[in-house]
């Protein structure tokens, strides 16, 4: 009996300012609707893993105890709440997958869900640090303070990039016009984002509005099962390699500009998969702030450390280019509700196996990187995709 999880079925919300009043309604328009997605029967669900930042951003907690609420089948299914800052969708992913790997059940759900508009936007900033290192990196900008350093430091040690920083933003706004989840479906355009304005002002160091992804409400989730289950089912993604690596949390203990943790989880999953980062057909990377996406080409192999700034400016990573890079529109346009962002990054790669993509399709697609980060690529997740059926 094959123990190997593959993923067998999905949903997803659109993501923005939801009319949703609350998590545990987001978690309801997912967890069903997946199991249908997968032909799977509530009873035959072994665990749920569900992910949810929270820490401040709603007050109910024990967010595992959420679910049969929305599905009474899954009443009596052991569940549990998983949180590893942004990255706590692929915690989810990689619990559940564990416990089909280990063997103790055959099917299980995994679902990442976060309401972020229900607090006033002056408090965000505050509850989104709790994923740094607060003794030293405590700031009045949250997590934007945090990438305009990381950005200045860029630059000062390989030059002003910020042109490069508007073609992402603007690439992943062209991208995400045809994603009918995504948060905001509008092509701004580069000059627009490069240049600074009322409308688009800096927010922090170098970063403006447009390098910053949004604050969003929304949910996904994947119905993963052992290969044997899966068998019997319409469909059948497998991870060919899965990995997570940690680095130190204070940005003081390292290079904050290397992202090693990162460059480290890409390796071993390329080696693991057994291929080349250009036998990729698309990657689906962790562009919470444009700096991040542009120093992520540098950890996933794609450019020399420095010379990240080169593959958007060459073409590289636009949808067309030699690797499409967030297709889906990433973070920065898809959105960024935080339990759910790397549920949804394995959705965006699933789908694209799959050719259920739609106007997002990349051609023949038939292998896809995933690269979840929580924190300042603290922990960081890499998956690399394949359709098996």
């Amino acid at each position: 009996m094959s123990k190997r999880a593959v993923i067998v079925g999905w949903a997803h919300t659109p993501f923005g300012k939801l009319d949703d009043p609350d998590v545990e309604t987001l978690i309801a328009r997912v967890s069903t609707a997946a199991l249908d997605h997968a032909h799977v029967a509530a009873s035959d669900v072994d665990a749920i893993t569900v992910g949810v930042y929270n820490n401040g951003l709603t007050p109910q907690g024990f967010e595992g105890g959420l679910v049969a609420l929305g599905n009474p089948g899954l009443r009596f299914t052991p569940a549990m709440h998983v949180e590893n800052a942004c990255a706590t969708g692929s915690a989810a992913i990689y619990s559940a997958a564990d416990f089909i790997e280990s063997g103790r059940g055959r099917i299980a759900l995994a679902i990442g869900a976060e309401k972020m508009t229900a607090v006033p936007s002056r408090d965000i900033p505050g509850i989104l640090l709790s994923g740094c290192y607060r003794k030293e990196e405590e700031n009045p900008d949250g997590f934007a303070g945090i990438f305009g350093r990381i950005t200045q430091a860029y630059f000062d040690r390989y030059g002003d990039h910020s042109e490069e920083l508007a073609m992402i933003a603007a690439k992943n706004h062209a991208n995400a016009l045809t994603n009918p989840y995504a948060h905001v479906r509008k092509d701004i355009g580069f000059e627009f984002c490069n240049t600074v304005s009322e409308k688009n002002p800096f927010v922090a160091g170098p970063l403006r509005r447009t390098d910053c992804s949004m604050v969003s409400d929304g949910a996904a989730a994947l119905v993963l099962a052992d290969e044997d289950t899966a068998a019997a089912l319409a469909r059948a993604i497998r991870f060919r390699a899965r990995v997570q690596v940690n680095d130190y949390m204070p940005l003081s203990k390292r290079d904050p500009i290397a992202f090693e943790g990162a460059h480290q989880a890409w390796r071993k999953a390329l080696r693991t998969g057994g291929i080349p980062l250009d036998k990729l057909s698309l990657v689906e990377t962790h562009d919470c702030f444009t700096t991040a996406e542009m120093i992520e080409y540098e950890a996933m192999g794609l450019a020399p450390a420095g010379e990240g700034w080169r593959a958007i400016r060459e073409g590289v990573t636009l949808k067309g280019g030699r690797l499409p890079v967030n297709v889906s529109g990433g973070l920065k346009a898809r959105g960024h509700p935080l339990g759910a962002t790397g549920v949804s990054m394995h959705v965006m790669a699933a789908m694209q196996l799959a050719d259920q993509a739609g106007e997002m399709q990349i051609p023949g697609a038939s292998l896809a990187g995933v690269f979840n980060m929580g924190g300042a690529a603290v922990a960081n997740y890499v998956s690399i995709l394949e359709r098996t059926r």
